[in-house]
């Protein structure tokens, strides 16, 4: 019965010889390994204005600075892990790149650091999109941690079931993302070239704490939310 439950939930284990035929094309492939990083991205720019929204106008103007900042580390990742993909085409991990370039200790060091990341990457990522959902639909509100399990429980199930399974279903919001978010975008872009920029000292509420390095700092780390899923 259980087995049967199993195979039914995450579906019977993959033959070896069956795994070349199982491989992901491009669509699916974007779909099943971007998620993390679309996700992050999405909710690093709220965290950045959440942080500077208590220093007023003052604060909001560093938004841009900060989100520049972001992006330098953000190319530097880039820029690491286009190196690392030459230097070990066969798969080079957080582990078996500290590991042969540091030693042993380093490696478990860069290995445990990755295992909390993936953890704060879906901690945070399912929050932000149950509060996001939450905010449309307000009968959602007092239920959000509920909401926030099951979610996980329900990836946790797609990616039991093997990486096409996973491709497939999750290109359907990947892609619907980025539909929206490049609309957004391109929507922005539209309405400040008709407009111009908007006035921070008539938008932005009353500052309720001087704008101070710490305030800055948190802001910055908050923003650094944009690495996790990357």
């Amino acid at each position: 019965m259980l087995g049967h439950l199993k195979d039914f939930l995450i579906g019977p284990p993959l033959p070896t010889h069956q795994l070349h035929g199982k491989k992901l094309n491009k669509i699916r492939a974007l779909a099943a390994f971007s998620p993390d990083a679309l996700s992050s991205i999405a909710y690093a720019n709220q965290e950045i204005y959440l942080g500077l929204l208590i220093a007023g106008s003052a604060g909001l103007a560093m938004a841009w600075p900060i989100g520049l900042a972001i992006i330098i580390v953000l190319t530097l990742v880039a820029v690491s892990y286009y190196q690392t993909i030459h230097a070990y085409p066969s798969g080079g991990g957080s582990y078996i790149v500290a590991r042969s370039n540091l030693g042993t200790f380093p490696g478990l060091v860069a290995a445990a650091a990755l295992m909390i990341d993936y953890v704060l990457t879906a901690a945070v990522s399912l929050t932000a999109g149950v509060d996001a959902i939450a905010s449309a639909i307000p009968m959602i509100w007092p239920h959000r941690v509920t909401a926030a399990l099951l979610l996980l429980g329900l990836i946790t199930l797609i990616n039991l079931r093997g990486l096409r399974e996973t491709g497939t279903v999750m290109s359907i919001p990947v892609y619907l993302f980025l539909i929206t978010y490049i609309s957004m975008l391109v929507y922005g872009l539209f309405v400040l070239g008709r407009e111009g920029p908007g006035v921070l000292e008539i938008s932005a509420p009353v500052a309720s704490q001087p704008l101070t390095m710490f305030l800055l700092l948190h802001a910055f780390a908050t923003g650094c939310t944009a690495l996790t899923g990357i």
